[in-house]
């Protein structure tokens, strides 16, 4: 017998596979986890009815396991014909605005699932859908469903199943009495098998010359037999749905209907039909389309706008789109006029031109398209007003400009008049976005003053001292804006609506909350100050634990001088007597061409912390100071671009959050670990590569190697061959034998996310098992990007909290040699 052989085995026990069961972390941990979820709110178009909706809770990891099809980009769950990671609301109330009653929808059933809530055109109505999950011996479905407001009760609308794989599956018509809605197609039959024996390779080609690279989406077609599966379940009928019997009749053929919207008059239908040939290299988005407009009433094709083929040679820049005509909507002030904007460049941003992107008007009968203005940026979208007023934005990449122009829809091809122009990440100067109202037909449209001279603004109100949201009045002739309401500390106040009251008097609708209450809605009347009217009266989720947490914001500079922030949390109890403690530092790298920009403050000191699954905060009650959100900006100026020096940006942002903290007291710089996620978790394991900061590093969900990712990835839009010094520098993957901090990898089985395949962890991991680095790979069953199954929740919480008291809270001392 080879002596040599036991010996081999128990060395190559620490490397092998472990097969475990679900574990929890400390209680205080695994209730701050399982606190009752806050509710939603849907607020009627005339702010008169508000609907809280109830949201469930943390789904089992038998409910996330259900059979899932990930096919074209997309998600699906083949039992109910809809997509199969949702959030969905478990119940619903109306209140009537101002002091009406919280009263239940009746007849819901009594577990329901209810998502993409809508109000009519008139108010009286909300319609919804409702999941009905499978039972043993039927498959479930996605119903559409309508609750009255005036009779407090909700009724299925419709019998026939709606066909829920592209979101969107219905929209009101303009009469409130009609709506649009896609459904799965009648006798459709079985299924295509998934493991049917194949007829052939799957075969692509490539022609010399043609460049057609693309980043690394998730979730592709992959051969014929996917194909097959992906039209099943993503053909659908599209029906006219009538309110007041639920009655239904098909327009048009069935398709692979994308999007289906009515124009504001209710005569015709703005179609969007995905079809072959499909490709295996990038999602639906890109598929051909054809954009048609449909008769209302009979379904008959009025006009062909478009037929756009596969999108497989757009640039992989940021500002790159397709040639020909897109984005093609309704202009919301009109009856029945089209928008869409056509590229003038080729779609390539690199192409020098004064006219980037056109945008064009076609009204009914559809025959005659107007140019109604030329852009020197991209087209990034239209606010409509009236027949002589209208927004239209504009952005640019490579510098992150932005521009509004004020439009006279009256006047096409008109010169364009700027309204607001700079930077993206210019926060301290953003002007706000317009406010908007429902007008008769349910659509969105400016909300005008001064005899429709000014518009409103609702901004985030950046500023030194924190986010201080406003509303700002502006006189479109004069350029000159009057504040008509701010934020006030001690509360952080978020306008959501404006909208008319009583008596021709504005009123304002805000979420407000503080450090010490959680969120609620609040009605206010715009011209007035004083107490706002409480709407609603969410408990705080933390009662049971003290009702909040000690937050400060911490501000300091890094070595080359820009500014950075933190929200450091301190333990319950702590007193500045106990000295420095352990410490977990989370943060997210953010690139910006602007030393000032990056420097600027946001978030507020008067939030309400609300602790989401993936927060490091949890580690407070263990004894930890927290360190969260700590600003990494990542800055290129110039001609220089953010990632030429980003492990030197990562490394100096880390020391100085450390050393703030060191400063007050409270961090122990010898016992600090650092965390993130996605793009975090690259930037935690780049930081234990080419630092000696921390004690111990957590990455979830990360990519490691960016020769994975050769198209691009987060803000870098310069491929590998065009920086493969970049890619190479910032690769953690490549310094595998430079890591000798002990790490933890956790991802999702099933992530969907560009560019973080589970296989990115799986190599890195091997790669440090192979250098002889400390690491962990823990795998949670069923998982996205995102998690969301408790029991995944509680272990995720586990493993953290296990290896942050291993390697941090008290490390061993190290073995002498």
């Amino acid at each position: 017998m080879n002596k040599l052989l036991p010996l081999l085995l128990l060395l190559a026990v620490p490397a092998m596979a472990q097969e475990t069961n679900y574990h929890e972390p400390p209680a205080a941990i695994r209730d701050l986890l399982l606190a009752p979820p806050t509710p939603r709110v849907s607020l009627s178009g005339d702010g008169s009815v508000l609907a809280i909706l109830s949201v469930q809770d943390f789904p089992t990891i038998a409910e996330l396991s259900q059979p899932e099809l990930r096919l074209a980009g997309l998600r699906l769950n083949p039992r109910t014909n809809g997509p199969s990671r949702v959030s969905y609301a478990v119940g619903m109330q109306f209140k009537k605005l101002p002091s009406g009653a919280e009263a239940p929808v009746q007849g819901l059933p009594a577990q329901a699932r209810i998502s993409n809530p809508s109000w009519s055109p008139d108010n009286k109505y909300l319609a919804f859908a409702l999941t009905t999950p499978a039972a043993e011996g039927s498959a479930g479905r996605v119903e559409l469903w309508v609750a009255d407001v005036a009779t407090n009760t909700a009724r299925r609308l419709l019998a026939t199943p709606l066909n829920d794989v592209f979101g969107n599956v219905f929209e009101w018509v303009s009469d409130s009495q009609t709506l649009l809605a896609k459904v799965v197609p009648a006798g459709r039959g079985a299924a295509p098998a998934a493991d049917a024996t194949p007829t052939g390779p799957a075969v692509q080609e490539t022609e010399g010359g043609k460049k057609s690279g693309a980043r690394t989406y998730q979730d592709l077609l992959k051969n014929p037999a996917d194909e097959r599966i992906f039209d099943y379940y993503a053909t659908a009928q599209l029906v006219r749905v009538k309110l007041a019997d639920g009655s239904a009749q098909p327009l048009g053929q069935p398709g692979v209907l994308r999007a289906a919207s009515p124009s504001p008059d209710g005569r015709y239908v703005l179609l969007r039909t995905a079809h072959r040939p499909y490709s295996y290299t990038l999602p639906i988005s890109s598929f051909p389309q054809r954009i048609d407009v449909l008769d209302l009433a009979s379904g008959a094709v009025v006009k062909n706008i478009a037929d756009l083929p596969l999108a497989d040679n757009v640039p992989t820049n940021f500002d790159a789109v397709p040639t020909g005509p897109r984005d093609h909507g309704w202009r919301t002030d009109a009856p029945a006029t089209l928008s869409y904007a056509e590229a003038q460049d080729g779609g390539d941003p690199k192409v020098k031109t004064a006219v980037r992107d056109k945008v064009f008007l076609l009204a009914a009968p559809f025959t005659s398209p107007q140019e109604l203005a030329a852009l020197p940026l991209r087209y990034a979208g239209l606010t409509w007003g009236t027949d002589h007023l209208a927004l239209v934005d504009g952005y640019r990449w490579a510098d992150r400009h932005e521009t509004t122009w004020q439009l006279d829809p009256s006047q096409p091809g008109q010169l364009l008049k700027v309204l607001f122009d700079g930077s993206s990440q210019d926060t301290y100067h953003n002007p706000g976005a317009p406010a908007t109202r429902r007008n008769a037909q349910g659509r969105a449209v400016l909300r005008l003053a001064q005899g429709g001279q000014a518009i409103y603004l609702l901004g985030q109100g950046a500023s030194p001292e924190g986010d201080r949201p406003f509303v700002d009045e502006l006189n479109l002739a004069t350029r000159k804006t009057a504040r008509l309401w701010r934020s006030e500390a001690p509360y952080y106040e978020v306008p959501v609506a404006i909208f008319d009251g009583k008596k021709d008097k504005l009123e304002l609708l805000t979420r407000r909350e503080a450090a010490d209450q959680a969120p609620n809605y609040y009605l206010r009347e715009l011209s007035k100050k004083g107490q706002p009217l409480a709407l609603t009266h969410f408990a705080n989720p933390y009662a049971q634990f003290g009702g909040s947490f000690r937050k400060q914001v911490l501000h300091y500079k890094r070595a080359d001088g820009v500014g950075l922030t933190a929200n450091l949390y301190l333990p319950p109890n702590y007193k500045k007597t106990d000295g420095p403690l352990p410490t977990l530092m989370e943060a997210y790298p953010v690139e910006f061409k602007d030393k000032a920009n990056a420097g600027q403050v946001s978030g507020s000191p008067y939030t309400f912390t609300r602790i989401s699954w993936a927060s490091p905060v949890y580690w407070v009650t263990q004894g930890y100071a927290v360190l969260e959100n700590a600003t990494v900006p990542i800055v290129g100026e110039g001609t220089a671009e953010p990632n030429d020096t980003y492990t030197e940006q990562l490394v100096s942002s880390a020391k100085a959050a450390i050393d703030e903290g060191q400063r007050l007291g409270v961090v122990d710089p010898s016992r600090v670990a650092v965390m993130g996620h996605s793009y975090g978790a690259f930037m935690t394991a780049n930081l234990l590569a080419h630092s000696n900061l921390f004690k111990a590093g957590i990455a979830r969900s990360g990519a490691y190697n960016r020769t994975l990712t050769p198209f691009g990835f987060q803000g870098e839009e310069r491929t590998y061959w065009q920086a493969k010094g970049v890619y190479d520098a910032m690769s953690p993957f490549n310094f595998a034998d430079k890591i000798k901090t002990p790490i933890l990898l956790i991802h999702g089985e099933a992530d969907n996310n560009s560019g973080t395949f589970p296989i990115q962890s799986e190599r890195f991991y091997a790669a440090l098992k192979g250098q002889g680095a400390t690491a962990r790979y823990v795998v949670l069953p069923a998982e996205a990007h995102g998690y969301a199954a408790r029991e995944n929740l509680l272990h995720m919480l586990w493993e953290m909290d296990s290896w942050l008291n291993k390697y941090v809270k008290a490390p061993a001392p190290p073995v002498a040699n």
